[in-house]
């Protein structure tokens, strides 16, 4: 991502590396023709800053659900705009749909996505209420992390009785709105704002038509389970306080319900998955498989609605190469294809990465009319390093190598997992090669950021030199671009040295006919630290921050020391085994 000096910076505690605030919001509108809907997008699409990421609309749910991605100002802005355009278009009065619903628009969560903390992003989710609430005069609940009262945080509690019970419940003292009028507005019903963690909306299909069926296998998967009932007398069984006595389900932080979807002629257990550190996509998957086979039934697929993080399709992936006892140390890409293939989540729809997952499809919106070095071919990536232009330059030419020195231990790691007669080692070298991956992965992400880093020099000296406001401005903006310009070379040192580990486990003991791979990698991996040294020394010496400068330059002369004699060791045992 471009960096803009005018802008809110985090620094990303894994690469080391400045980046934009960001939140995502996910709206829910109670309409899915498409003529409305587009109106409701373009509102969004009118701010500047803010990336329209995915529209997912239902027709049996007589729902969509919008994505959208910015910076918290812009964010609040659009969703305002959507929330006063959806109040124009909509009329509740005549809205029917499967989806439980109180409002045209029906739920407006903000979600923090990176350098933004949760109570952060609650604190723009209030503003966004209050304003909606004076300026649209509509009734507005906050739940969640911006919830005023305990009783409120959850979603499903607020929405109790929807839209045709709202008259009545919205005038009582208990469910006075946070912002907006008490009063019931035929048009637009109530709207709930709030602030959460992702949340995974994700459908189960079903090999029946039957709600009754599809709801059992909800009732054994979903965290509150489902009611018991007296077996004498048939009638639900209560507690001392008079509440109904539950059996708990299966998986924690997990909503459903089952429902029929005519436009597929299918049951589906649908979920939300509100914590997927508690239960992942591929437990929730393989708990309805397992409830749906002790039932008579069996899952035929699933759909994701909306998008998904990336964590949680290479986490699937994983999991269901494990299964197969075969080494999950491959790329996303193929980690991905395993994931949608074993979820059958391209059985209604065809699943596509770059649409439905949040982080590929910020790169897409964020990409531009640029296309990022590592995605050219190898002959227009020679072609760009070789033109007239700086950039990309020895820092950029580092972190390749240092990439391609990784993937070759990657390769010899994948090559030994599924060598003949070694079966029973797979997960020993499963392990290497995920390690490898995300070496590597790192690596071809520094390629574009050392670009980028000279890129912000560049911006910085351009920038106006008049006044002294101006003068001293740019001179704070060129000695960030400095310290940034210093910071990823410093960051590819660090993980060309760390390639050394794996490169000498696989020249030990990986697959001996790969043993060359092994040697290969590690002259990458030692130029790539010299290579990026280079970087960090020339940079280092324009820097004012000395203090920063000195320590970062002991650093790199240490490791190139230790890149020395790590190749040194390596290159002794492979020339031992040739």
């Amino acid at each position: 991502m471009p960096i803009k000096f005018n802008a809110r910076l985090y620094l990303c505690p894994e690469s080391k590396l400045l980046y934009m605030q960001l939140i995502e919001c996910v709206p829910n509108f109670s309409e899915c023709r498409p003529e409305i809907i587009k109106q409701i997008t373009d509102a969004i699409e009118s701010v500047e800053g803010v990336h329209l990421l995915d529209v997912d609309p239902g027709k049996a749910t007589n729902r969509t659900v919008v994505t959208f991605v910015g910076a918290p100002a812009p964010v609040v802005d659009a969703a305002f705009l959507a929330i006063k355009k959806a109040c124009e278009v909509i009329d509740m009065s005549h809205h029917k749909g499967e989806h439980p619903r109180m409002g045209a628009t029906d739920v407006c969560p903000l979600i923090p996505v990176a350098g933004i903390s949760m109570e952060e992003t609650a604190k723009w989710a209030t503003r966004l209420g209050e304003r909606v609430g004076q300026e649209l005069d509509l009734p507005v609940y906050l739940y969640e992390a911006a919830a005023t009262r305990p009783e409120r945080k959850n979603l499903a509690t607020i929405r109790a009785g929807e839209y045709e019970g709202l008259p009545e419940k919205i005038v009582k003292p208990d469910w006075k709105p946070d912002f907006g009028p008490a009063r019931f507005n035929t048009k637009s019903g109530a709207t709930v704002i709030g602030a959460r963690d992702f949340l995974v909306a994700y459908n189960v299909n079903l090999n029946t038509t039957s709600v009754r069926r599809a709801n059992s296998v909800a009732f054994d998967v979903r965290e509150k389970g489902r009611v018991l009932n007296d077996p004498a007398t048939g009638k639900p069984l209560k507690d001392a306080q008079g509440e109904p006595v539950r059996q708990p389900g299966w998986l924690k932080g997990v909503k459903a319900i089952g429902w029929f979807i005519e436009e597929y002629g299918v049951a589906q257990i649908s979920m939300n998955i509100t914590d997927t550190k508690l239960t992942a996509l591929h437990e929730a998957f393989e708990a309805c498989c397992k409830s749906a086979d002790q039932r008579g039934m069996r899952v035929t697929g699933s759909e994701l609605v909306g998008l998904v993080p990336l964590k949680v399709m290479l986490d699937a992936g994983r999991y269901f190469l494990h299964k197969q006892q075969r080494s999950s140390g491959v790329s996303e890409a193929e980690l991905i294809k395993i994931a949608v293939k074993s979820m059958g989540l391209d059985e209604l729809a065809p699943f596509d990465p770059q649409q439905k997952i949040i982080e590929y499809n910020i790169a897409a919106k964020n990409a531009g009319a640029s296309k990022r070095l590592i995605d050219l071919s190898l002959r227009a990536f020679a072609d760009e390093t070789a033109s007239e232009s700086p950039a990309p330059g020895g820092g950029s030419i580092s972190a390749y190598v240092g990439a391609l020195g990784v993937s070759l231990a990657t390769m010899v790691a994948n090559l030994s997992s599924h060598k003949r007669g070694w079966d029973e080692r797979w997960a020993e070298f499963s392990l290497a090669a995920e390690q490898g991956q995300r070496l590597k992965d790192a690596l071809l992400r520094t390629v574009d950021e050392d670009t980028n880093a000279f890129n912000a020099i560049m911006a910085a000296f351009g920038l106006p030199n008049g006044s002294p406001e101006e003068k001293a401005a740019r001179k704070e903006a060129i000695q960030a671009a400095t310290k940034l310009a210093i910071e990823v070379p410093a960051q590819v040192m660090r993980l060309s040295y760390e390639s050394f580990a794996l490169i000498r486990q696989m020249a030990e003991s990986g697959n001996p006919n790969s043993v060359t791979d092994a040697g290969v990698g590690a002259l990458c991996a030692r130029s790539a630290v010299h290579g990026a040294f280079l970087n960090v020394k020339i940079n280092a010496s324009g820097l004012n921050d000395r203090a920063f400068a000195e320590q970062v330059l002991a650093e790199g002369n240490a490791l190139i020391a230790q890149a020395d004699e790590a190749e040194k060791a390596i290159l002794a045992i492979v020339n031992g085994k040739i």
